[in-house]
């Protein structure tokens, strides 16, 4: 069969599944509609399935755009006519997986999304579905996938990057190889503060200043985001470590985007130099003890006081809130709860830095801030605190908008945190990557039998299936910080954001089991690999959070 043809029939039946989910979605919103408006309690009894919903949308739209790439690939092709590229066999077999997952997740509860085993079988069960999964998912196929990979030394395709990116991938894989990995497994199993060996380069490299405009001293065009050039970096130090690296941009860029949206001219002025220099470094409080995506209810009570605010109550998973020297913290500054979200406001609260696993700081008025950090399973490094703040003195401003600013602290969060969600996007990627090198490599070299790992079937369709959720992942995080650098892509964010840790989840667990009882061990980098990609889910929007209330919102609102 001719390459067009191939595309042409994955386009047709991955149609067909986008068509049905947009039905399904067509049938909550008629379940959810009271006086012509949605329900948000009505909403709450299709949870499973609202979540079930989000999370094939997300499937089919990756899907959907790495057949795009494959597309492009194919353009710039010398000889178009050829035998099928790489590329296209990942795109071909990563379709038809995102296939059999979306029907067997609707089979499995048709009348919960309003579908007739006809409806559905017209749909995803046609003969022309059939015989499309069936030549790339038969075992054969997967096989000779993997056993394509095995001399590639972890590549999975081109990145289709121009020469600037390509340029920024390059040099930032050399600083993260060079400095981050000799480090990384010492800071995880120590439980380390990251190290200015570390921090202090990539402030020279400009990492700080990657989502600040030039004219505030950053590295960014003044007229121009640039979230792609940031998802290249981020996967790059992140495929060193996670929690030595990979994270160190998402605070200041969260920090960053919230000033540029909210802050007046003078916080500006004053704020985005000092990010971009790292000096000083920065935490984002948000998160509370019993309130944590249900961002609107929380209650860190901002109480007014001449010359500025008294801050009292609690913030939990602040990450590098030690190290941080000041804190973009949301508060609550009118008590009336029935507000909501609207009663809240953003503050930038300076405290010193510390390198310890505590802090402690009173100031001269008598207000204090402390922090002690929480034991985790993995993403060590950053350290996560809870941080208390008792009658602690911010000015007015520190008001992010100053006056103007106040009540509208959730919009400026928000504002940081799309940015913050296809970053973890690219962090997962990162994660995947060194997982799948490192699964990759060990298959080739460790010997079973008499044979090497790599070999056996079973093996060769594990690295096949992992090829094509990290380039999946991948294109689709690139196509979405594209999406975002053109004023788009907030939903998406989330999106991709969701598929990716779920996916670097999966291969984090494949890549500890190829290697066996040794992947159990802290000696083998995979192991570290494992308990970092758990978090991936939980922060920047619990993955639960991003389907009900960021996907299934917006797929039901644009339902006809």
């Amino acid at each position: 069969m001719e390459i067009s043809n191939r595309v042409g029939e994955a386009q047709k039946v991955l149609g067909q599944g986008r068509n049905l989910l947009q039905s399904c979605w067509s049938t909550v919103k008629n379940h959810c509609l009271i006086n012509g408006r949605i329900s948000s309690s009505r909403l709450d009894e299709f949870q499973l399935v609202c979540y079930e919903l989000a999370l094939s949308t997300a499937e089919i739209t990756g899907a959907e755009l790495l057949l795009e790439y494959a597309q492009r690939l194919r353009s710039k092709a010398s000889n178009p006519g050829a035998e099928m590229m790489l590329e296209e066999k990942i795109a071909f077999t990563f379709c038809s997986e995102i296939l059999h997952s979306v029907r067997s997740r609707l089979a499995a509860r048709k009348a919960d999304f309003g579908l007739s085993s006809t409806t559905l079988n017209t749909a995803l069960y046609s003969q022309e579905t059939e015989n499309f999964c069936d030549r790339y998912l038969r075992s054969q196929s997967l096989e000779e996938l993997g056993r394509s990979l095995l001399e590639l030394d972890g590549r999975t395709g081109d990145s289709l990057l121009d020469e600037e990116k390509t340029i920024m991938v390059e040099s930032f894989r050399k600083f993260a190889e060079k400095v981050v990995v000799p480090l990384a497994e010492e800071i995880h199993r120590k439980d380390l503060i990251i190290p200015d060996e570390i921090i202090n380069p990539l402030i020279e490299l400009g990492c700080f200043g990657l989502s600040i405009p030039m004219k505030y001293e950053g590295i960014q065009a003044d007229d121009q985001e640039d979230n792609l050039g940031m998802i290249v970096v981020t996967e790059e130090l992140s495929r060193a470590s996670l929690g030595a690296a990979g994270s160190l941009i998402t605070r200041p860029e969260i920090m960053a985007k919230s000033l540029l949206r909210g802050g007046t001219e003078e916080q500006k002025q004053d704020w985005l130099p000092k990010l971009a220099a790292g000096d000083p470094l920065c935490a984002i409080a948000i998160t509370e003890p019993d309130f944590g995506s249900d961002v609107a209810s929380i209650q860190l009570k901002a109480s007014k006081t001449e010359g500025g605010w008294l801050l009292q109550g609690e913030k939990t998973w602040c990450t590098f809130g030690g190290k941080a020297g000041v804190l973009l913290t949301l508060a609550r500054t009118n008590p009336d709860m029935s507000l909501g979200h609207r009663g809240l406001s953003l503050f930038i609260v300076e405290k010193p830095s510390s390198d310890g696993h505590e802090f402690n700081f009173t100031q001269k008025e008598g207000g204090s801030i402390s922090g002690k950090a929480i034991p985790t399973l993995g993403y060590r490094g950053m350290h996560s605190f809870n941080v208390f703040f008792d009658d602690y003195f911010v000015p007015d401003s520190g008001l992010l908008g100053e006056e103007a600013g106040e009540g509208k602290g959730f919009y400026f969060t928000m504002a940081g945190f799309s940015g913050g969600r296809i970053q973890t996007a690219s962090r997962a990627n990162g994660l995947m990557q060194a997982a799948y090198e490192q699964a990759l490599e060990y298959a080739k070299n460790r010997k079973i039998f008499g044979k090497p790992l790599s070999n056996y079937q079973l093996t060769l369709v594990k690295l096949a299936k992992m090829a094509c959720l990290l380039t999946a992942s991948r294109q689709f995080t690139y196509s979405v910080g594209r999406l975002l650098d053109s004023g788009n892509g907030q939903m998406e964010a989330s999106m991709v954001k969701l598929f990716a840790c779920k996916s670097a989840e999966w291969i984090c667990r494949e890549a500890t089991q190829i290697h066996g009882g040794l992947g159990y061990a802290e000696e083998t980098p995979v192991s570290r690999y494992f308990v970092d990609s758990r978090v991936l889910s939980i922060f920047e929007g619990a993955e639960e959070t991003l389907a009900l209330k960021v996907i299934a919102k917006t797929m039901i609102e644009q339902a006809d």
